[in-house]
């Protein structure tokens, strides 16, 4: 029996787990994959207060060890269902746990552009994470398709890498922060496409040699990274009264859910500000709001 478990190890549910440890519970916290969350997916962070610029496995690694440092028990197992009575029991593929309070902080996973056959080049041609696969296109083409600031950051990590960065949006303008718009802008071997978007993959061989637009246009790249949006971490509760709109978790301005003692925080949750600093804080004010029950 646990004081409270803290579904995901993103940077929200690592800052739970550390303000709920040194509040005397006895806290355990669970991650599908590895400690950090989307955080290792980022290739530099240069907007978190105190830190001038990290890269993101970096600083998940730092998340990690403090803890170990500070003792608190956690499990790499996936999540697979919740009960929500009075106590608060927790299903995973290995094992059942049960605790007073229930932190959901798994946050979210990119969404995908729906192409066929898209799922069976995931991780052959398609990326969703240019830190991790950058490094083997190099010298070579590739497209980025989105226009927000996870599209434009991207791009500028790959242009110091591969011959060739096609930035893609189907809109006019792009919806990030202005200083990666104007950074993209400059690059000379960032071409802008926009109003124009991918409708298939063009593949030779089992491997992919190019997407073809709406235009009809074809453009030659060996490798398509997409950030077009993210979709919640939220099909282990399908079976609770938890509210949602569009699978974000509903809080209130103590983070607690209508179920009483489910708290949800970071980017799991429905708010207009989705950024590492923020994430941080709501993990931290979840426990704080909770330990004055």
């Amino acid at each position: 029996m646990y004081d409270l478990i803290i579904i995901g190890m993103g940077i929200s549910g690592i800052s739970a787990s550390i303000y709920a440890k040194r509040a005397g519970m006895k806290v355990l916290l669970l991650e599908s994959s590895a400690p950090g969350g989307t955080i290792n997916k980022i290739s530099e962070i240069e907007n978190y207060p105190g830190i001038i610029s990290i890269s993101g496995p970096d600083l998940a690694y730092n998340l990690f060890e403090e803890v170990n440092k500070l003792g608190i028990e956690y499990k790499l197992e996936r999540v697979t269902d919740v009960l929500l009575d009075e106590a608060k029991t927790v299903k995973t593929t290995n094992n059942v746990y049960i605790s007073k309070y229930l932190l959901i902080a798994s946050g979210r996973r990119p969404k995908m552009l729906g192409l066929k056959e898209e799922e069976k080049y995931l991780g052959r041609g398609i990326s969703t994470c240019a830190l991790c696969d950058g490094a083997l296109y190099k010298n070579s083409d590739v497209a980025v398709i989105g226009g927000g600031s996870s599209a434009l950051s991207e791009a500028l990590y790959l242009a110091n890498i591969v011959n060739k960065v096609y930035l893609i949006h189907r809109k006019e303008e792009f919806r990030g922060e202005d200083t990666l718009i104007k950074e993209v802008e400059s690059k000379d071997n960032i071409e802008l496409i926009l109003n124009n978007e991918v409708t298939s993959l063009a593949t030779k061989e089992d491997k992919i040699e190019g997407i073809i637009l709406k235009d009809g246009k074809k453009i030659n790249v060996k490798g398509i990274f997409i950030y077009i949006g993210y979709i919640p971490n939220t099909d282990f509760l399908e079976n609770t009264n938890i509210k949602m709109e569009n699978g974000y978790i509903l809080v209130d301005e103590h983070h607690e859910t209508n179920i009483k003692g489910v708290y949800a925080s970071g980017d799991v949750t429905k708010k207009d500000i989705y950024q590492i600093v923020n994430a941080a804080s709501e993990g931290a004010e979840a426990v704080v709001y909770m330990t004055k029950q």
